[in-house]
């Protein structure tokens, strides 16, 4: 019998993993439910050579390669995308990857090198079955990682694997031009990163030798103009970023308001005559548009909003009451700018830590730039994602146990990953792998709502959702918990052991929650079982990740699924329009 890894904190809060003396790992015992020993799951997909074209909004073709080999089944548009995107090697060179077997073919057969390295698995069977599954649930479009695993793994020996970073910045010039560089760094290696920038002074405030500071808003301007000339992965994406104020920071008023004023100085171009598209001069010549801006409120805030109550801003270095402001007023300030620009959005603080796993650490203060992952400062989230409508039969029913399977596969290949990827900085590196953060989740649910014939605004669609949501979450951490036997808990684990359990508790107590009026039953019990299963074997032997599911929007890795919806979203449309970074449009 293995016994599991402990860790240990000091009273400054350092956290490492150990082994107990003695200890020995069987490794995972990992199971078959989509494949057959001795047959290679590329076999049993039809394949075809077709070219793969990428043209502009004049028809121009922006780009070409030819006679790349696709399964039959993917469309035209998932082999756009994924060829220009993700085959690695220069473009007509003898280096240039020319089939969907060689992309995923190298990133499995790296995961499952690291895995068997690092003594993941039992036997040699087991890698194999485990390679197997996993190739079987990316050529069938059932699953994809995040674009950085395919942009990296098997290119680099240390890839960077993460799309998720949150950062961390101080009241110091130092550490605000690091944060300039960190963010640099993050968005050449095709992912994106969030911050939080209520620790600077604002411009309320006096400099030590008498001047008045700039702000965490004039800073956001040199932030977003890096950002601008940097782009994800090198060419293939923009850049992602989140940049959070507190509401009761000085110059949340000036925050606010920024990209708004910004986008009528666009509008202003426009009307002129510039060219109002995304990457034109009127939009590329303002400021904050690589940013997502979002207020961070608290419950006391929303409160005082409810009883049309007064707030106050506090000073960053001596923490006295700067302003009083009435919470409407600002509320109403918020949803006005929101309404010209699409910023700011809110992240509801209280809430946010009241589900924090490892509060004993630190708390939650920003998230990444899509807000789905939200996690300690100086921390990393490596992402992939299930294609709900794979899962469901023509009969209209949901598979919760090939399902289930799929999760178990990915949640391992994502905890083998962690430990093999590089990091931007040493605090995120020592982050990452105490904390071991990661985020599975799920496309295409508007379009399984469709399927199912279920109103996306309904009490039966949301019921079902939550479903199928309470399953990942509690399959992953389930899983999480027998890697944690066999591997040990993440090394943060002994410090936050009660307030994790805890939030694994109520979710648990959630899942029981579900309506059975609308829930299939299998589906309901599926759930339920799996988080009696994260429960119990949380208590038993730990977990290995601090963070293991999020709702991610699912850009680009959508299209490579075929899902006809990305993330959580509905349909926008029947016929949508996507401009790419380097050129061209995609038509679904």
């Amino acid at each position: 019998m293995t016994e599991p890894a402990v860790s240990r904190a000091n009273a400054g809060g350092e956290v490492k993993a150990e082994t107990r003396a003695g200890a020995t790992k069987r490794g995972l015992k990992m199971s078959r439910r989509f494949t057959r020993p001795g047959v290679d799951p590329f076999d049993e997909v039809e394949w075809e050579l077709r070219n793969a074209t990428i043209t502009g909004e004049k028809g121009e073709v922006v780009f070409e390669q030819k006679n790349v080999e696709i399964p039959k089944a993917w469309s035209q548009l998932a082999t756009s995308v994924v060829v220009s995107k993700y085959f690695r090697g220069a473009l007509h060179s003898a280096e240039r990857e020319r089939s969907v077997k060689q992309l995923i073919g190298r990133v499995v057969t790296t995961i499952r090198g690291w895995g068997e390295a690092q003594g993941y698995f039992a036997g040699v069977e087991d890698a194999e079955t485990f390679a197997a599954e996993l190739t079987h649930l990316l050529v069938r479009q059932m699953a994809s990682f995040n674009s950085p695993v395919w942009f990296n793994v098997g290119i680099e020996a240390h890839p960077q694997c993460s799309a998720c970073f949150i950062l961390s910045v101080d009241d110091t010039m130092e550490s605000i031009l690091g944060w300039y560089r960190n963010e640099g760094i993050i968005f050449k290696g095709g992912s994106g990163s969030g911050v939080n920038l209520s620790r600077i002074r604002s411009s309320r405030e006096k400099l030590a030798g008498g001047g008045t500071a700039s702000g965490p808003v004039s800073f956001m301007k040199a932030a977003d103009a890096s950002a601008g000339v940097i782009k994800s992965g090198g060419k293939t994406r923009r850049a992602a970023k989140m940049v959070v104020l507190n509401v009761d920071h000085p110059d949340v008023v000036e925050f606010v308001r920024c990209k708004e004023e910004e986008e009528r100085k666009a509008w202003a171009l426009i009307d002129a005559g510039y060219d109002g598209s995304l990457d034109g001069p009127a939009y590329g010549s303002v400021a904050f548009q690589n940013a997502n801006n979002s207020v961070r409120v608290t419950d006391d805030f929303m409160r005082a909003v409810e009883a049309d109550a007064e707030g106050s801003t506090r000073n960053v270095l001596d923490g006295q009451v700067n302003e009083t402001f009435r919470a409407r007023d600002l509320l109403r300030m918020i949803a006005q700018s929101t309404h010209v620009c699409g910023d700011p959005g809110m992240q509801f603080d209280t809430t946010i830590n009241r589900w924090h796993t490892c509060p004993n650490t630190d708390r939650i203060n920003a998230s990444n730039p899509c807000s789905e992952y939200m996690h300690l400062d100086n921390s990393a989230c490596n992402l992939a994602s299930l294609n709900l409508m794979k899962f469901v039969s023509e009969a209209g029913e949901f598979d919760s146990e090939s399902f289930r399977h799929a999760v178990d596969v990915l949640i391992t290949a994502q905890d083998i990953v962690v430990d093999n990827s590089s990091y931007p900085t040493p605090e995120i590196t020592e982050n990452a792998k105490a904390f071991r953060e990661l985020g599975l989740g799920y496309a295409n649910l508007g379009a399984m709502l469709m399927c199912l014939g279920l109103p996306y605004d309904s009490e039966g669609g949301r019921q079902y959702a939550a479903a199928i949501t309470a399953l990942m979450c509690g399959e992953a951490y389930a899983q999480s918990a027998r890697i944690a036997q066999q591997m040990g808990p993440f090394a943060g684990y002994a410090i936050n052991r009660d307030p994790m359990l805890d939030i694994l508790a109520k979710h648990r107590s959630y899942a029981y929650k579900l309506d059975s009026k609308y829930v299939p039953l299998d589906l309901l019990k599926a759930a339920r079982t799996s988080w009696d299963d994260a429960c119990e074997l949380g208590r038993s032997h730990g977990v290995r990740n601090s963070q293991a599911t999020v709702l991610a929007p699912t850009g680009t890795i959508a299209f490579m699924m075929d899902c006809d919806t990305t993330g959580v979203e509905p349909d926008i449309a029947l016929v949508k329009y996507k401009k790419l970074v380097g050129g061209g449009m995609l038509k679904m």
